[in-house]
């Protein structure tokens, strides 16, 4: 499997007559937009504002961030299975508008809604800060069910991100990044003398607005599976869930996975990265069980000697997550865990709602329910309507100043437990 990543890097986003891209300037009209998000049945009204990074702008309650992409060669399209037809994604080309993203807001759906600053204290803990940010904002139906409201925001989003990537279908790249991802058979005999690395990847699937996507199936119906790490890189993996904001990953973050990126670099060199292993997240203790077995028979099955494993979501999560490492390194199977914390506002209380002997090497995103005072600034995209409401605030959290007192949890990718924000502040 062999991915050539096109990185087209956008320099302003501008609103427009005729929508292109043109001299790293994305240009769009307003009223094409709007025309794709109102096909939704379930939203009866949508606007979209651009913020730029620095800018005194709050964006909130955010619900995913995505960046546009277009397939230009190879196997399937776009987000397959949920925009273009079911067809395996992961290699050829795809082309990448760098730099910007498609934010999706509006009306909250539950509390776990998001804010993203793009200046201040606030940015600092955000990636998305650093990005041109192309702004959804829309409003369901009179009485529409959250699920239903969910459902037709991430596809409207979905929808415009691919419909902003095709205008970028017959340019030339600023740069191209090969990915290959060698057969089973092929990397034992191109890499022998390396240590054979995996990475099983929870996804969020605990229902009741905390899904994922794979290739359009929600995550919870899936026994755990191996992906070629390039499917990932190619869009066969959304989000679908509003948990916290810190704790989810972003459709972008599974575009961007980092701790692939990180693997691949790494390929060929001190590692021979083997697989992504795919599981869920599950509510009930049969499923956990069940997928755990599953997830550590497959690292058993690929010969792996070291796993990295990431998860999404915190606290019930927590128990799949412990599972699934101390299952592994019962195969003899060294582990590395990468997750965030929720250890009180004042640090001491259990950080994790499981721990096991086994789990003695981890990466942290840090403590989500660290306090921070978000500055008051100049322009709200969306609405602080809701501000109180989003897990990590309170009844107090509006000041009466304009400053916002805040548990770092509803900042947007702010502790990723795919360690976004390490890597990408490095």
């Amino acid at each position: 499997m062999k991915l050539e990543l096109g990185k087209i890097f956008i320099k302003d986003i501008q609103f427009a007559t005729t929508s292109k891209i043109e001299g790293g300037v994305l240009y769009v009209n307003k009223e094409e937009l709007i025309k794709i998000v109102l096909e939704q049945e379930k939203l009866k009204c949508a606007d979209f504002d651009i913020a730029k990074p620095g800018e005194s702008v709050r964006i909130t309650p955010v619900k995913d961030v995505i960046e546009p992409r277009v397939k230009v060669e190879g196997n399937g399209g776009i987000f397959p299975g949920v925009v273009a037809p079911v067809d395996t994604v992961g290699s050829g080309k795809t082309y990448c508008l760098k730099d910007m993203a498609v934010v999706t807001c509006g009306p909250i759906v539950g509390f776990q809604e998001g804010i993203i600053d793009m200046t201040g204290l606030g940015a600092q803990y955000t990636p998305y800060s650093k990005l041109l940010n192309l702004c959804l904002i829309c409003e369901g139906v009179d009485g529409v069910a959250p699920h239903d409201y969910e459902h037709a925001v991430r596809m409207a989003g979905l929808n415009v991100a691919a419909y902003i990537g095709e205008l970028a279908r017959n340019l030339t790249p600023d740069e191209t990044v090969v990915y290959e991802a060698p057969t089973l058979k092929e990397g034992f005999e191109k890499f022998p003398g390396l240590p054979r690395v995996g990475y099983v990847q929870m996804l969020q699937s605990q229902g009741l607005l905390h899904d994922t996507y794979v290739y359009g199936v929600d995550a919870k119906k899936i026994l755990p599976t191996v992906l070629y790490p390039t499917e990932d890189m190619d869009g066969a993996i959304i989000s679908g869930n509003c948990v916290s904001s810190c704790d989810k990953n972003q459709t972008y973050a599974h575009q961007n996975n980092p701790v692939i990126e990180d693997l691949y670099a790494e390929h060929g060199k001190t590692i021979n990265f083997v697989a992504h292993i795919i599981t869920n997240e599950n509510v009930y203790l049969a499923d956990k069980q069940r997928s755990s077995n599953q997830t550590a028979k497959l690292c058993e099955m690929l010969g792996l000697d070291a796993v990295i494993i990431s998860e999404e979501g915190f606290g019930n999560p927590d128990t799949d997550l412990i599972m699934n490492c101390t299952k592994i390194e019962a195969k003899g199977i060294k582990t590395v865990i990468i997750t965030d914390e929720y250890a009180g506002r004042d640090g001491k209380s259990q950080s994790l709602a499981d721990a096991n002997a086994a789990a003695n090497a981890l990466v942290t995103g840090g403590n989500a329910n660290q306090v921070v005072i978000l500055p008051k600034l100049d322009k709200v995209i969306g609405t602080l309507a809701y501000v109180d409401k989003i897990a990590g605030a309170n009844e107090h959290t509006l000041r009466e100043d304009g400053t916002l007192e805040v548990e770092l949890q509803v900042i947007t990718g702010a502790t990723n437990e795919m360690g976004f924000n390490t890597l990408s502040a490095r």
